[in-house]
Order: C-alpha cells, then structure tokens, then sequence
C-alpha cells in the first residue's frame, strides 16, 4: 500500500511539473494576433449561422454563443441527432435543425446555403483508435465538400468559414491527424482564394464544455491551464469566431488562430457585446 502510495504521488507531482512547463511554453510563445481597438465591423457578417458538430462538447458551445448573439437572426444546425440545446433553440425559433447523413452530399441544401454567412464548424473526432482513411473522411472531406457546395450556392456578402482544428495540426508534422487536419485548412484557404470567403482554422488548446456540460475534472483542468493561455471556454471560443467574422477585413483568408489568439478576439466579443 505505502509502495502504491508513493507512485500515486510520483505520478501525480509529474503530472503538474508537466503542466507547469506546459504553461510556461504557452506563456512564451502563443498570441500573435491583437484585435484592432477599433475594428470596422459588419453586423450582417453573422446573419444566418451555421453550426456542425453541435452534439459535440466544443460544438455545443459554439451553437451556445450564436443563439445568444443579438446579431444572429437565424441558426442552422446540420446534424444526425439533436441534443437538449438544439431543441431549445428550435422551441425559441431562433434555429432550425436539419437532419442529415451524408456529410459529403450537401445537394439538398443548396436554398439554405445561399443564405448562410458564417459557418461554426466544430464537426470532427478522436485519431486515438481511428483507421487513417476513415480519420481523413471525417476531417477533409466533408469539410472540403461542404465548402465547394456552399461557394457553388453563394459568393455575394460576408462569408466565414471557422473549424476547429487544434493545438499540433501541422502540415508538415510526424502524425497522419496532425498532417491531415493542416492539409483540410490548406486547402480550404486555397478553395476560398478569391472568392469572397475567408477560412479560418482554430488551432485551440483545451476547450472546456459548456457549464451545462462541463463537471469538476474539466474546471480543475482549466485552472491549471490558464496561466498559459492554454484553455478557452467552448462558448468564448464561439464568441472569438463570430467576433472574428464581424471583423470583415481585419484577418485574412487562411488565418490561423492559436488559443491565445482565440482568448483575445473572445475578450474583444464580450466587450462589445456590453455596449
């Protein structure tokens, strides 16, 4: 038992010395954007919302933050299954589900897509156990596919495309998730190029559920993580992509968003969401 005890414990200090220096190459090296103090917004960028993956813990968030948005008129939420904040949102008016399987195959909702200006695109899963060709699916092809349906329905106004990629995607890194989630924001960049439509790729730390879905581990974890900038609440993270859409010529088509990028534009959201 003392022998077990003692490994608890080796474990345990290991664990936070860890996320000390975590903390420590966080502080140093993430933020590399600052929000303009007087940014030229558009309040029609986030006119009608679209969220994917809003089942999810970080999707449930961003659907959060644009049905809570005053400027967002109407949500659409694409998905297999519906979830207690998606049937809220429904019951409210604000938003309308749209059942769908093939997240290849957007043929059937080229009327809606015309009407859509920002996109919330939080759809995607765990490598861990996952073949590479189905992990490829899932984060490049649909999001690819979704994006040359929707610059076949709609090119004119604001356009904003903002998926979740995460901390270590990497073009050019070692592990097959990391390669193709930095191939998925290439090339959806090189689809918008002069189109009118900006991508964005949210390369995020730890993204926190919501409080209706986060327990004591999560919160615990965020206060370890915040000294560096490593942590950002799902709905704040919801806040920085429409903040960001809003900001219609302050980033650039491609721009990647690290996690203290994503605390700054969210800050900036909640500043302006006061006034």
């Amino acid at each position: 038992m003392a022998a077990l005890k003692k490994i608890a414990i080796f474990l345990i200090a290991g664990l936070l010395l860890v996320i000390v220096a975590l903390d420590i190459w966080g502080a140093l090296t993430l933020g590399s954007l600052t929000p303009s103090a007087n940014p030229a917004l558009d309040k029609d960028a986030n006119k009608v919302v679209m969220v994917f993956g809003a089942t999810g813990s970080v999707g449930d968030g961003l659907l959060k933050a644009a049905v809570e948005d005053p400027d967002v008129e109407k949500v659409y939420v694409v998905t297999r299954r519906s979830s207690p904040r998606i049937e809220a949102g429904v019951a409210s008016g604000k938003v309308e589900m749209l059942l769908h399987e093939d997240f290849t195959d957007y043929s059937g909702l080229a009327t809606i897509l015309g009407q859509v200006n920002t996109v919330l695109w939080g759809l995607g899963t765990t490598s861990v156990g996952m073949d590479d060709e189905t992990y490829t699916w899932i984060h490049v092809d649909f999001p690819i596919a979704f994006i040359n349906a929707w610059l076949a329905a709609r090119t004119e106004g604001p356009m904003s495309f903002h998926t979740v990629t995460g901390m270590g995607t990497d073009l050019n890194g070692e592990q097959h998730w990391a390669r193709e989630k930095g191939r998925a924001e290439q090339e959806a960049a090189m689809l918008a190029e002069g189109t009118g439509l900006r991508t964005f790729g949210y390369r995020s730390a730890f993204v926190r559920p919501t409080s209706e879905q986060a327990n004591v581990l999560h919160y615990a974890l965020e206060a370890l993580l915040r000294p560096g900038a490593l942590v950002i609440p799902s709905k704040d993270l919801g806040g920085a992509m429409l903040e960001i859409s809003a900001r219609t010529t302050e980033l650039p088509n491609g721009a990647l968003i690290d996690n203290a990028d994503s605390i700054a534009y969210a800050e900036a959201y909640r500043e302006r969401m006061k006034r």
